[in-house]
């Protein structure tokens, strides 16, 4: 049995307890057997000396001597109608080296005197007063040798801790039993489960069931049971959201080509002897060439990657306007949506233009969707700032508001959307392109009075290359 284990320590300290117990008992015992001895010598002292009394006549040496021996005392005082009176005597082999009055000794004197008896081994003569048994006078006093006590102590002492300590070790060992079948058992069951499940948990089958009966140990298997649930479940999700990368990525991978040629043949458009044509072609190519780049960032995506920011210098106002012109597009047939600017038309920032605009296109599209899904009126508005730290740039909107479980898992991907058949990718995939600008994407309010983010974005930027225009 190891000390370092629950078991070890257990028994160690049982041990320490018994020792204890033992203690408390055994001085308390000694001190009552030495006050019941002395008291015992002053009654057969009493009885001896009163059979004296009882006649007038004197008695013979030897029988003096004989009730002596009996009583085990050398002398015997009676104090009676305030006369002191030597009844029996006899020659004393020493000097009286201490004296013990039984009628005014407390429990803590008793128990000192008791160990004082054990500690000394040399055969002395001690006075020991007391009071007469049946009022039979005023006190008595003997004188009496110190040996026999001290053996007649260590007897009892030794039969004491013999029944003491087979009783306190036959409870110690109930004890540890009883602790190893109700504690130790059902510990040693929750650290097994949990090693199990350690080695496999994916598998449900390793989630273990509470069925503790101590409170304590049913709480803790509760616990643990949550927490299994809960990391098998992410692993399961997470498993499902790689496998669903890699799908994407393949998808992506093809979408890029197709795409490709498709921008190909949009160069071409711009050749077209039709005024018409040749205006719109630039902004077809400007869109597939977005859908190009996401594509590829999608690829890097599903290698949990995102390229870090190219940084350059641009015109905030004018990327708004982009966004908001093809949002403005994409939202034709509801006719609902306002989309309105509060920015400064000088104000330049640097950051990434493209995952920007990736991010601004996002928050606009969610906001529109969810006034859209309404299908009452409502204003998008971009407004934007700087200080002398950063860059801010707030999208407010009308809507309804999101609800409680999009706002506990905003930024995390597949379970905060707000749409029926949504992703959850959109915002998680903002907020990384914001980070990755060493910023920040905060939602400020959310109520029945619309949502509002904000973007911060620091003027510092160590991150990235800014690119030279």
């Amino acid at each position: 049995m190891r000390p370092n284990t629950i078991s070890g320590r257990f028994a160690a300290l049982t041990t320490m307890f018994v020792l204890l117990a033992e203690l408390f008992i055994l001085l308390p015992s000694l001190a009552g057997f030495r006050l019941d001895y002395l008291e015992s010598r002053l009654e057969r002292a009493q009885i001896a000396s009163l059979a004296l009394l009882a006649t007038d006549e004197s008695i013979a040496l030897d029988l003096e001597s004989e009730l002596l021996q009996t009583a085990g005392v050398f002398n015997v005082v009676l104090r009676r109608d305030d006369v002191r009176q030597l009844v029996l005597s006899s020659r004393i082999p020493g000097p009286i080296a201490a004296t013990y009055d039984l009628r005014t000794e407390g429990v803590l004197q008793t128990i000192d005197d008791s160990l004082a008896a054990l500690a000394d081994r040399q055969n002395q003569v001690i006075r020991v007063i007391g009071a007469p048994v049946n009022q039979a006078g005023q006190l008595i006093e003997i004188t009496m040798e110190t040996a026999p006590l001290r053996l007649a102590m260590i007897d009892y002492g030794l039969r004491l801790l013999a029944v003491s300590a087979a009783f306190s070790i036959l409870t110690a060992v109930l004890l540890f039993l009883a602790a190893q079948r109700l504690i130790l058992v059902p510990i040693r069951r929750v650290i097994s489960h949990m090693s199990a499940y350690a080695s496999a948990p994916e598998d449900g089958r390793h989630i273990i069931i509470p069925d503790a009966r101590l409170a304590e140990l049913r709480e803790a298997e509760s616990a643990l049971q949550s927490m299994q649930q809960t990391v098998t479940s992410s692993l399961k999700q997470k498993e499902r959201m790689a496998q669903l990368g890699q799908a994407v990525a393949k998808i992506s991978h093809d979408l890029r080509n197709i795409l490709t040629t498709a921008q190909i043949f949009a160069d071409r458009l711009e050749d077209s002897a039709d005024p018409a044509v040749r205006r719109a072609a630039p902004k077809l190519v400007k869109s597939i060439t977005r859908a190009v780049n996401l594509c590829e960032t999608t690829l890097a995506f599903g290698k949990a990657e995102e390229p870090a920011p190219t940084l350059s210098r641009f015109n905030l106002a004018q990327l708004a306007a982009e966004v908001i012109e093809a949002e403005a597009l994409a939202g034709e047939t509801a006719g609902h949506v306002e989309f309105l600017a509060d920015i400064p038309p000088s104000l330049t920032i640097r950051a990434d233009r493209d995952q920007l605009y990736r991010v601004l296109a996002n928050l606009s599209r969610n906001a529109r969707q969810a006034i859209e899904a309404t299908g009452q009126p409502g204003t998008i508005e971009i407004g934007a700032g700087e200080s002398e730290t950063d860059w801010w740039i707030k999208v407010c909107d009308s809507g309804p508001g999101l609800p409680d479980r999009a706002r506990e898992y905003l930024f995390k991907p597949f379970t905060g959307s707000t749409r029926r058949g949504g992703t959850g990718l959109g915002l998680t995939i903002a907020d990384d392109l914001i980070r990755g600008h060493g910023g920040r994407l905060n939602l400020l309010r959310s109520d029945n009075e619309g949502s509002q983010f904000c973007i911060h974005i620091p003027r510092g930027l160590a991150v990235g290359a800014e690119a030279t225009r």
